[in-house]
């Protein structure tokens, strides 16, 4: 199971809004939060498709993210019915309220309590290697927290975590469905020929392998990356303190999320490794001897996907190209 935006969450602006009406907020809040004041409120950056706002209030509690559904309100419905599988395991966004529907014909929105922290991306940059790799550490154990939660089939996930439709239906879903990528006028205007060429070669070499991973299927967040990963240092070490936007979520093998987060590593100057697939292991996570070409080959796909985007803004198409030669040059 490839993570990646299917036809139906393709990115439809370059970011979502960071504004919102006249006294929607208090409207809201008179709704999910009756008593309480807004303060402050401030757009958070992050998140290509859904709206997020910390409000500040005058009570407890002191701080809450709206988060406003622009796209596809079934998201919802999902979101909320993986915090409440994984409160108790991982660290998630507690929800104290959600409008499926919306109210005063607003989006659906949830509001959930403000997590504290800064994004693995922002600790990265402070070059402290020994905080990275204990925040490193932490993020395996929680990946693999977040893949005990187990399903009986690879897919996409629906609202209350029904298993819907594969990604590509049929045999070798991984090579073909880069196949498809690779076939698109824009990946094509983007990626040098040779080096598509060389992606359509390696993913078919490994096709067998490739065809065995989603054969225990656990949940997949999708978008497993260092900005979407808060940490904070809690009795003198790093851990990670709160996972977000899980829209992208499937059913499939967690090698996809190790894939996503060590997409910027660089194998000849690791940063994040070994730590963080030891943390993995150390909570029960199991890898098998060629997991690192098999997390790679999965991270290919899901570029090679988001090259297909007609909305994609110049220098982001110009990192992911980057990243693609880098991917499928790599032995």
């Amino acid at each position: 199971m490839i993570p990646g935006a299917p036809r139906e969450a393709r990115w439809r602006r370059a970011e979502p809004r960071r504004s919102l009406p006249e006294g929607l907020i208090e409207c809201i809040l008179r709704e999910a939060l009756p008593g309480r004041r807004a303060l402050h409120r401030e757009p958070l950056s992050g998140g290509m498709r859904n709206a997020n706002f910390k409000i500040l209030l005058d009570g407890p509690p002191d701080a809450v993210v709206l988060r406003i559904y622009e796209h596809d309100p079934s998201l919802l419905e999902k979101e909320t019915a993986i915090f409440q599988r994984l409160q108790d395991a991982v660290p998630v966004p507690e929800v104290l309220h959600a409008e499926p529907r919306g109210i005063e014909g607003s989006p659906p929105f949830t509001v959930t309590r403000f997590l504290g922290g800064i994004t693995f991306h922002e600790l990265k940059h402070t070059a402290n290697r020994d905080a990275v790799a204990q925040a490193a550490r932490s993020a395996g154990a929680t990946l693999a927290a977040i893949g005990c939660l187990r399903f009986s089939s690879a897919g996409w996930l629906g609202p209350h975590l029904a298993v819907g439709d594969p990604l590509l239906a049929g045999r070798d879903p991984v090579p073909r469905f880069v196949d498809l990528c690779l076939a698109q006028p824009l990946l094509q205007q983007r990626v040098p020929a040779d080096w598509r060429a060389r992606a359509h070669h390696l993913v078919w070499h490994w096709a067998p392998r490739l065809a065995e991973i989603d054969s225990d299927p656990r949940l997949v967040h999708g978008d497993f990356n260092r900005r979407n990963l808060l940490v904070e240092c809690a009795a003198g070490r790093w851990q990670v303190s709160g996972i977000l936007d899980w829209e992208f979520a499937v059913a499939g093998s967690p090698l996809a999320d190790l894939g996503s987060f060590l997409r910027y590593e660089e194998p000849s100057a690791p940063l994040v490794e070994p730590y963080f697939s030891e943390g993995y292991r150390s909570a029960g996570g199991e890898l098998p001897e060629d997991w690192r070409r098999l997390a790679r080959l999965l991270s290919l796909a899901a570029l090679a996907e988001s090259l297909t985007h007609e909305d994609l803004p110049d220098p982001i198409a110009r990192e992911l190209v980057q990243l693609f030669i880098a991917h499928g040059a790599a032995r």
